[in-house]
C-alpha cells in the first residue's frame, strides 16, 4: 500500500511517516519506483507509535527502545520494561499531584483561619 493508505489505516499523518522514518522508528520501506510501499506490518508498527504516544512516551523513548532492534521485529521484552517503567513514572506524578493537593488544601485552610481571626480582631 502507499504512503496515503498507510497513514488512514494507522490514523497517522504521511508528514508523521516521513518523520518516523527519519528519525529510525519506522524501517525504509521498499519502494516501487518513487513510490513507497507499506506492509501491514508498517500499519502495526505506526498504530503501536501513536498507541504509545497518546500514552505519554515521547519518540527519543521509542527511539532508544528500536535501536538496538531497527528493521527486526518490535522488541516485546523492551516494550513490557518501558511500559512498566512509564508506569512507574505515572504513579510518582500521582504520587506527588496528591502532595500538591494536599499541600494547597492545608495552604487554604491557613489562610481561611487567619481570615477568620482578622475578622475577630475587628470586632
Amino acid at each position: 500500500m502507499y504512503i496515503g493508505q498507510a497513514a488512514r489505516l494507522s490514523g497517522s499523518t504521511v508528514k508523521s511517516i516521513r518523520h518516523y522514518e527519519a528519525i529510525g522508528l519506522l524501517p525504509p520501506p521498499q519502494r516501487q519506483g518513487k513510490y513507497r510501499i507499506y506492509t501491514p506490518q508498517n500499519v502495526e508498527l505506526l498504530m503501536f507509535i501513536k498507541c504509545a504516544q497518546q500514552l505519554g512516551f515521547k519518540l527519543k523513548e521509542m527511539q532508544a527502545m528500536f535501536e538496538p532492534h531497527r528493521g527486526e521485529a518490535l522488541p516485546w521484552a523492551l516494550v513490557r520494561v518501558a511500559i512498566t517503567d512509564k508506569k512507574r513514572e505515572l504513579m510518582d506524578s500521582i504520587g506527588a499531584l496528591q502532595r500538591r493537593h494536599c499541600a494547597l488544601e492545608a495552604f487554604e485552610a491557613s489562610l481561611e483561619n487567619a481570615q477568620d481571626q482578622c475578622r475577630l480582631g475587628s470586632l
